[in-house]
Formats: structure tokens, C-alpha cells, sequence
């Protein structure tokens, strides 16, 4: 079945973090007023806003929350455009009717940002921003586990959190790691974090890693699980055939992107 355009002009903008009119329109093969007309009924249901000659993504409702926070910023700027290619190729992965698990970090978020035209979605989530992230999104519903917040990150943990993970089944969890390597498995920096998602991935039928090229071969400091145990692993396509091929050895689903 063939997409939509206003879905497909909604996937472009996410990906490239911004287009024109004119972009769109040569894109698209269609003249740049029919772009304008899709631009300002997306704009509308709340999907993307104009700007001066073409469009962006939604700011998201959390970014006073780390404006100041140097952290969380400069993770959201290592490897941008491939995090935002693989949170796209994530959000497609989630089908109508899904009960799904968000981890925290700075791919998840942008997950978060990509979920679009789908119904009846149950998110779970021990992180502050993407919960802000989704709050008023139509069709979506989102569970907050509630548990020890850590500041710096707006995620939450500790035997509440792990509680309320438990309590779920899910179809689908969503990780972020800091490091992923074939022999010692997904890592995490923080323990509570590492904690919550060992949690979401006991508690899902299909479990998906989320790793741009920059966390092959690191191992953080927190064992989250066996690589063994993830079905598929979305990265990027600067991620070499050679730190890829460990995991296909083993079963695991890779997709480049």
C-alpha cells in the first residue's frame, strides 16, 4: 500500500530536521502551493509547524526543561541525523493497538517525537521528557512508572519503578544503551537505568536495541542483558559490517538506516 504524502512529508521533515517548500515540492514531484496546502493542515493536527519558506519538527513541550542542562545537550548532539533516522525507522516498527516501552536516553526521545498515524498506543515510560513528549498526542496513551527521580536525566527508578514495569506486558521495548558489544552484552552508565531497562526487556515479546555506530565495541560501566537476548538491533549505516557481524552469527535482526 502506497504512504501518504502528508505521512511521508511528515517523515521527511523528522529526518532531515527541516525542509523548504521547494525541497518538498521537487521531492514530491507536486507544486510547491500544493505543498503549502499539506504543510498547513499538518500544521493544524499538530504534526509539524511552518517556518519561514518551509517546515520543522515540533518543538518538543519538555526543551525548557533542558535548555540549560549541557548534559542532555550535547548527547542530543552527537550523531544527530543518525539518531533521527533510527528513531524513524523505530516509530515505523510500532503498530496500531501496541503496548510499548520508551528507556530513557536521547534516541528514545526522538522515538517518541516520531510516533505518528498510529491508534490506540499504550507507552510506558520511566522518563520524564518523553511522558512531556507525549502527553497530548491523540490516539496515544502513556503510563509513567513513577520511582527515584535522577535530575540530570528526568529518569526515574528504583523498586517503584521496577514494580510498575513488571505489572505490564508489553509488545515491544525500545533501548537505548551507551555501549553494546557482541561478548558483554548492553550497558548502561547509571545502574537504576540499567535496572529498569533489564525490567522492560523481561517484560516484552520483542525486544529492540537502539545504537548508532558510536556504541559498537564500548561497554559501560552497568550490564543491562546478553546481546543473545535482543531481537533486533536498528543502527546506522556507518556501523561496519564487521562490528554487525557477531550479531547476525547469533540471530539478532540488524537494520541499517
Amino acid at each position: 500500500m502506497a504512504v501518504p504524502r502528508d505521512r511521508r512529508i511528515v517523515e521527511e521533515v523528522l529526518r532531515t530536521g527541516g525542509c523548504s517548500v521547494d525541497g518538498l515540492a521537487a521531492h514530491f514531484s507536486v507544486s510547491t502551493a500544493t505543498i503549502r496546502r499539506d504543510l498547513a493542515e499538518l500544521e493544524r493536527q499538530g504534526l509539524l509547524r511552518r517556518t519561514r519558506g518551509g517546515a520543522a519538527p515540533i518543538e518538543p513541550i519538555h526543551s525548557d526543561l533542558f535548555l540549560h542542562d549541557t548534559s542532555f545537550q550535547e548527547q542530543m548532539r552527537l550523531q544527530t541525523a543518525e539518531k533521527r533516522r533510527i528513531a524513524l525507522a523505530a516509530a515505523e516498527r510500532i503498530e496500531d493497538g501496541d503496548t510499548i516501552a520508551l528507556s530513557t536516553g536521547t534516541t528514545t526521545a526522538l522515538v517518541a517525537r516520531s510516533i505518528r498515524h498510529r491508534r490506540d498506543i499504550t507507552v510506558v515510560t520511566s522518563t520524564l521528557n518523553v511522558a512531556l513528549e507525549l502527553c497530548k498526542r491523540d490516539g496515544l496513551s502513556v503510563f509513567v512508572t513513577g520511582g527515584h527521580m535522577r535530575g540530570s536525566w528526568f529518569s526515574m527508578g528504583g523498586a517503584t519503578a521496577l514494580d510498575a514495569i513488571h505489572s505490564i506486558n508489553l509488545d515491544k521495548a525500545f533501548l537505548g544503551v551507551h555501549g553494546i558489544d557482541p561478548a558483554r552484552g548492553l550497558t548502561a552508565n547509571n545502574d537504576e537505568d540499567a535496572a529498569v531497562n533489564r525490567a522492560m526487556m523481561d517484560q516484552a515479546r520483542t525486544k529492540i536495541a537502539l545504537a548508532d555506530h558510536s556504541k559498537f565495541g564500548k561497554v559501560a560501566k552497568n550490564f543491562i542483558c546478553p546481546a543473545a537476548e535482543v531481537d533486533l538491533i536498528i543502527t546506522d549505516t556507518c556501523t561496519r559490517a564487521v562490528d554487525i557481524g557477531p550479531y547476525q552469527a547469533m540471530g539478532i535482526g540488524v537494520q541499517r538506516v
